[in-house]
């Protein structure tokens, strides 16, 4: 990535560098406005703007066939051993006859699309307009930019049949909650959530188990929608099994 692309900020279609780079993101104006009124005159537009991204995004992704997304840390650097599993799992997932989507930046995102790559499979990349731009990584086939972050998940749950995730931060998490509440609720069909490095996720599954079952606040059945793995072969062994189970029941 050259020194303009790191100083450049995307809106949507938009690049904006200099003193033409935004102090606030389109999700920040959307979200934290406050004028007195102002926003009656500016909201329904932006209504259209956001209509516009599930158009676009809908488009894109109609015609990509079943896909996996992957989510993990956009931090983890190329000799890390969570992105040669992250590029292993991408090459497996193309060997089945998926496509890889991920959040389309650096790190475990490009690892994914890289393995995909790699495989001769198609690598779909989901970007997002942050305040410190990531852009878009350069094993990326299929690339799609989204102003708004709700936009954007809805791409990732509609167009997956399957999360893997693996060790990241918040923005990841936010992802695996997001289906998991989801698949509870029913609002989306069961689909199958793998994390990967029980080192990193068993303080979590254990909270979960416990402190939640407990009191109560799930059903004793509900961690039963995470399946922790360690390894690349046991990742891909849950959705060759969760493939098989679909095949079988005809969905």
């Amino acid at each position: 990535m050259s020194a303009s692309d790191e100083n450049a900020h995307r809106k949507g279609p938009i690049t904006l560098r200099g003193r033409q780079r935004p102090d606030r993101t389109t999700d920040q104006r959307l979200l934290e406005d406050s004028g007195p009124g102002d926003w009656v005159h500016g909201d329904p537009w932006r209504v259209l703007r956001i209509q516009s991204e599930f158009v676009e995004g809908f488009g894109a992704l109609a015609e990509l066939g079943p896909a996996v997304s992957i989510f993990g840390s956009a931090r983890v650097a190329p000799d890390h051993p969570d992105y040669r599993c992250t590029e292993e799992i991408a090459r497996g997932l193309v060997e089945m006859g998926y496509a890889v989507i991920t959040g389309g930046g650096p790190g475990i995102m490009e690892a994914g699309n890289r393995g995909a790559r790699e495989a001769g499979g198609v690598s779909v990349g989901l970007g997002i307009e942050l305040p410190h731009e990531q852009g878009m990584n350069a094993y990326v086939d299929l690339g799609v930019d989204f102003r708004y972050f709700f936009a954007r998940k809805t791409m990732f749950v509609k167009y997956s049949s399957g999360f893997v995730v693996m060790p990241g931060g918040l923005g990841t998490l936010d992802e695996l909650f997001e289906a998991l509440c989801l698949m509870q609720t029913h609002k989306i069909s069961m689909f199958p959530v793998v994390l990967v490095g029980r080192a990193y996720w068993q303080g979590l599954i254990d909270w979960i188990s416990t402190t939640l079952v407990e009191r109560g606040m799930i059903a004793p059945t509900d961690p039963d929608l995470l399946r922790v793995v360690d390894t690349a072969e046991e990742a891909l062994a849950v959705l060759r099994e969760a493939s098989r189970r679909e095949e079988e029941s005809g969905r």
